[in-house]
């Protein structure tokens, strides 16, 4: 285990983390992936959150990061699924149709931390989840 240091702090603060697209609709196409692949590491670039790796499925997400303790869980992913949404509903037009409102994203999270579960075991998950290679890896 490495542990990270800040001015103020040293830890090891790894989460992993899901979201799913509204009402699970599989609307995720490679083109959205990739954009929103690209909108999340620049998002985590400003925050100093570590991806340690993520991969995007056609209706979610799976991300397992390192997040600083000056910032919360939910702050983070309120960034991220904030400007996702927007961004990919801005860049997507053919996404009116089907979401009519302005939530992309369904309320709510699922996240751990790599307790019980060790890192290996969630790295392998994410490594195996999709057969196409349009993760958010480093």
């Amino acid at each position: 285990m490495t542990y990270t240091a800040s001015g103020h702090a040293v830890f090891h603060n790894r989460y992993h983390l899901v979201w799913i697209t509204k009402y699970r609709y599989r609307v995720l196409t490679r083109e959205m992936r990739l954009r929103i692949r690209e909108i999340t590491r620049q998002i985590c670039a400003q925050l100093g959150v570590t991806i340690v790796k993520g991969v995007l499925s056609d209706n979610h997400v799976h991300m397992f990061v390192e997040i600083p303790p000056r910032l919360s869980v939910s702050d983070f992913l309120q960034k991220v699924k904030g400007c996702t949404s927007r961004k990919i509903q801005q860049e997507f037009p053919e996404l009116r149709k089907r979401y009519w409102g302005q939530r992309f994203w369904a309320r709510g999270y699922f996240c751990t931390t790599a307790g019980n579960v060790t890192e290996q075991t969630i790295l392998d998950y994410i490594e195996n989840h999709t057969p196409e290679p349009t993760g958010l890896r480093r």
